[in-house]
């Protein structure tokens, strides 16, 4: 059989795949099992923010699995207390760490924080969380709850109660109650579009948050790890939340999950937990992935890669308006808005025949998510095959 066939009789059908097999990579370029090769991206949708085999990565993943690979947490892990310390530096704020898998399972952590934050007065639990619409927090059955998407929500019900719906930022001040424990944001909507926030707006909510007592979490599976040319797009819009959730890039490839808070003392031993989260595999990998990024940004090449990806996009997008209306994103988060959704579909088919790989996003966005580590060659490879596939429609 095939790996197409295996795949069908025996893999759930719970992703449309594209039909293509890849069997190696080197930074942002890919090779699938008929040779042929791509420019990548997608970087698997943000997670190898350092790039495919990336050998510092290697290294330490396999020196860290001939020693040893997972204990639990009911042991002391040096590369989680090591991972914890380089995150926490990173962010800029006064905060701890618990480690999972996923973003999903971060969120998940985030929401338990605040909830249990809401019962400290013991008078009026605080349990409700509003979210924004067109957001998306994962695909547990609490974090799709948490997803303002209405589509994702059939079928799996009944969900936990608590989570509203804001339409923008500015909504939310209607929406908050006397039972609102927090509000959760992306300030980059990834699957919703690659859709930045206001900043005055975010700011706004901010302050507005604090004055009503209700803590602000903000979703960064997407945007942490240097994603929009800082470490966290919270120091883009300059703001400091009480609960934060990472994944995605920070670990290279490698899964992990991280929800970071200034709330040290409101979970306790016993009242959150994972088998996983944190190990000896994850945690090595994501240190190194955290000084390959930290040095990159030091060095002020990400600066220069950021710069340079985003002008060969406007020149693309110039070139190409009849397909195009609008260019959005931050850093190497970006997005085209395509005209309609069969032109979308149609760019991202001709892409992957020309060997570049780009990415779909909710409301009609062709979506750009480069390893942070891209070359200029391989920028100007990709944007060269991707005006190949769109001026073949």
């Amino acid at each position: 059989m095939t790996i197409q066939e295996l795949d069908k009789k025996y893999v759930l059908p719970t992703y449309a795949r594209a039909d293509v097999e890849f069997v190696s990579g080197k930074n942002a370029r890919l090779e699938d099992s008929d040779g042929k090769r791509y420019i990548d991206f997608t970087s698997g949708i943000g997670v190898v923010s350092v790039g495919h085999a990336n050998e510092r990565v290697n290294s330490v993943i396999t020196k860290q699995i001939s020693n040893i690979t997972h204990t639990s947490n009911l042991y002391h892990i040096a590369p989680q207390a090591k991972a914890a310390q380089k995150i926490v530096e990173a962010s800029g704020y006064d905060m701890q760490c618990f480690f999972g898998n996923s973003g999903a399972e971060a969120n998940e952590g985030a929401i338990k924080i605040a909830r249990k934050w809401g019962e400290r007065d013991g008078e009026v639990k605080k349990y409700k969380i509003i979210t924004l619409q067109h957001s998306f927090h994962g695909r547990t059955i609490t974090t799709v709850k948490a997803t303002g998407q209405e589509s994702m929500h059939n079928y799996f019900g009944p969900f936990p109660d608590g989570f509203v719906y804001a339409d923008n930022i500015e909504h939310i001040e209607s929406l908050l109650d006397d039972h609102t424990c927090a509000v959760m944001i992306e300030l980059v909507q990834g699957e919703g579009g690659v859709q930045p926030q206001d900043k005055q707006a975010v700011q706004n909510l901010e302050k507005l948050l604090k004055t009503k007592d209700v803590l602000f979490i903000v979703d960064e599976v997407q945007t942490g790890g240097y994603r929009t040319g800082e470490f966290l797009a919270c120091g883009v819009y300059d703001i400091s939340p009480d609960i934060i959730t990472l994944a995605k890039g920070i670990g290279g490839g490698v899964p992990v999950g991280v929800v970071m808070t200034s709330l040290k003392n409101v979970l306790s031993a016993g009242d959150h937990g994972s088998t996983f989260g944190g190990n000896f595999l994850s945690t090595a990998a994501v240190c190194e992935v955290m000084d390959i990024l930290k040095e990159h940004k030091n060095s002020g090449d990400l600066d220069k890669t950021i710069k340079y990806f985003n002008v060969e996009l406007e020149k693309f997008f110039s070139s190409h308006r009849n397909l195009f209306t609008q260019k959005v994103g931050i850093g190497l988060m970006c997005g085209l808005r395509v005209k309609d959704a069969d032109t979308l579909s149609a760019v991202i088919k001709n892409a992957k025949d020309n060997g570049v790989m780009v990415l779909k996003a909710g409301r009609n966005t062709l979506r750009f998510l480069p390893p942070l580590t891209i070359t200029k060659e391989e920028i100007d490879e990709g944007f060269k095959s991707l005006n190949s596939a769109v001026s073949a429609l």
